[in-house]
């Protein structure tokens, strides 16, 4: 990815960012979001992933509702996006990135990884429209 398209997508992530709800900073502060470009090779192996922009985001964690004190000494959890996967979802059928449009990947991806923190499941998402 070159540091333009990368700046760019920053800057849109910023912007999207700062218009979140309280309570949805507030949950980041506890579930970090990290950013990459594209997923590692584990994670893709892991996932089942084939292609590097086919995956938008990733929560890596217990959710909430599976905690317990047997947890106790795991890694922390953590929301991953990559902007290839969200720069590819948000392309329309000619490869074109509208700032609306990349904006709203942003924050779905990002709402959709949190959710998972909170037990929801990819069915339970696709039904509220984050799928």
């Amino acid at each position: 990815m070159n540091a333009r398209t990368r700046q760019r997508f920053d800057e849109q992530l910023e912007w999207v960012l700062a218009r979140l709800p309280p309570m949805i900073h507030e949950l980041i502060e506890k579930v970090p979001l990290h950013v990459e470009d594209y997923p590692s090779d584990d994670v893709m192996e892991r996932t089942g992933v084939e292609y590097i922009d086919d995956l938008c985001g990733l929560y890596t964690g217990i959710p909430i509702g599976e905690k317990s004190v047997m947890h106790s000494g795991t890694l922390p959890d953590v929301v991953t996006v990559y902007r290839e996967g969200i720069l590819t979802a948000a392309s329309d059928r000619h490869g074109r990135i509208t700032t609306e449009r990349l904006r709203k990947q942003i924050r779905i991806t990002i709402l959709h990884e949190l959710a998972h923190h909170h037990g929801l499941t990819e069915e339970d998402l696709r039904k509220l429209g984050y799928g």
